[in-house]
């Protein structure tokens, strides 16, 4: 069974289209996954393009509210931090109820089971607790997707640093191609192996096919997956 935590080195980098296109390929190899976003910020009930509707189709899941609030109980409407968004609403988001959360569903009889983060790896979820305190106490192993703009070694080689000094096993990284790409990929995954030692680089390119499910187009992601 493959439980794997979905983070990234900053906001915007592209997480939930490579969770996306991680559950689509798994469920068309026969696999039974999972993929869960169960923080979710910025979010509009009539936006059909919200993360969490993205994923309900790469399940083939139908967009009812009961599987909306299966993969996102937490939906906050500010574009901010988990911790700043419900503070906007009045609410507080229980650390330890989502980490319940996960629990439950790591309990299931998957094949896959995927839990994007929210945000960056060190993004504050509530007052007291980061993404990466969320990844620990769940003691998942983190996949990181990382940008291809200038200044993405930095701050992916960064963010591997600050996960493993939390004793957070990383999986590998998924370089998600940005909207302005710094280099040749190959020489940026290359120099990002060669930095990492043995963890798994592969670089996914940008999808535009203008399409309501674009992870369809997205490359064989699998092999990244633990055997």
């Amino acid at each position: 069974m493959t439980r794997l935590f979905v983070t990234a080195t900053g906001t915007g980098i592209g997480k939930t289209f490579v969770t996306a296109a991680l559950a689509f390929q798994a469920r068309v190899a026969g696999r039974r996954v999972a993929a869960l976003k169960p923080i979710l910020s910025g979010f509009d009930p009539d936006d059909g393009a919200s993360d969490a509707h993205l994923l309900l189709r790469a399940q083939g899941l139908a967009l009812t509210a009961d599987n909306l609030d299966r993969i996102s109980p937490w939906r906050f409407a500010a574009p901010l931090s988990p911790h700043m968004a419900a503070a906007r609403e009045g609410r507080r988001l229980d650390f330890d109820a989502l980490v319940d959360h996960g629990r439950r569903a790591m309990a299931d009889p998957l094949d896959v089971l995927l839990i994007e983060g929210v945000g960056g790896a060190f993004v504050p979820v509530t007052d007291d607790h980061l993404v990466a305190d969320w990844i620990a106490a769940l003691g998942l192993p983190a996949l990181v997707v990382a940008g291809s703009y200038l200044g993405t070694i930095s701050h992916t080689i960064a963010t591997v640093d600050a996960l493993s000094g939390r004793g957070i096993v990383i999986h590998g990284i998924v370089v998600s191609e940005s909207e302005e790409t710094a280099g040749n990929p190959d020489e940026l995954v290359a120099t990002l192996r060669r930095h990492l030692g043995s963890l798994p680089v592969l670089f996914c390119p940008r999808v535009a096919d203008g399409s309501d499910a674009p992870w369809r187009a997205a490359p064989p992601l699998l092999q990244i997956l633990p055997a």
